[in-house]
């Protein structure tokens, strides 16, 4: 039976981060809004504010959860690079997922903000050298997170909620 909250599984980080897995996920990074627009063409009001499963978020908060999400992370990603590892402040994605931006507006609201957001990244990411995904910040709650890791998990985190919708889709024949 599939476990409806991590449709892809959980990160699992590799033992090894060569320059070619960044590269990969620099790629894969740069796909999330165009992945994230095609799960959700098509989709009405009525499915984008249904649970993607029992106890769980809207589609629509998905989707918007994903910007800030990703939000959050550039920054992290800006400080750790302009300041020696950063403690950086936590947000409350439960509380933000509640305000009325993620419950009311349209979902291409947070796939537009994504895209420029992702040209910004994925431009600063092609940037750096391997020196620089070795710097950090500090998570008070999940300690010291290199920029590398970083990096994978949030590739991973686009395709979980992704999944999340597309999942969902298939479970319903839309």
């Amino acid at each position: 039976m599939e476990d409806l909250r991590y449709p892809i599984g959980q990160f699992v980080l590799p033992e090894e981060i060569s320059q070619d897995t960044i590269e990969q996920w620099i790629n894969e990074l740069e796909g999330i809004p165009q992945e994230l627009q095609d799960a959700i063409v098509g989709l009405n009001d009525e499915q984008l504010d249904t649970s993607y499963r029992p106890d769980g978020w809207t589609l629509r908060q998905v989707v918007h959860h994903l910007a800030d999400g990703n939000i959050n992370a550039y920054i992290r990603f800006k400080l750790a690079l302009t300041e020696d590892e950063p403690i950086i402040v936590p947000f409350n994605e439960e509380r933000w997922a509640d305000l009325s931006d993620s419950v009311e507006l349209r979902p291409e609201v947070s796939v537009s903000l994504l895209r420029v957001l992702h040209q910004r990244w994925v431009k600063t990411l092609r940037g750096l050298n391997q020196e620089d995904f070795q710097r950090s910040f500090i998570h008070p709650e999940g300690g010291k997170t290199e920029l590398r890791k970083a990096l994978g998990f949030f590739v991973w985190h686009g395709k979980h909620h992704i999944a999340h919708i597309t999942s969902f889709r298939n479970r319903k024949g839309i």
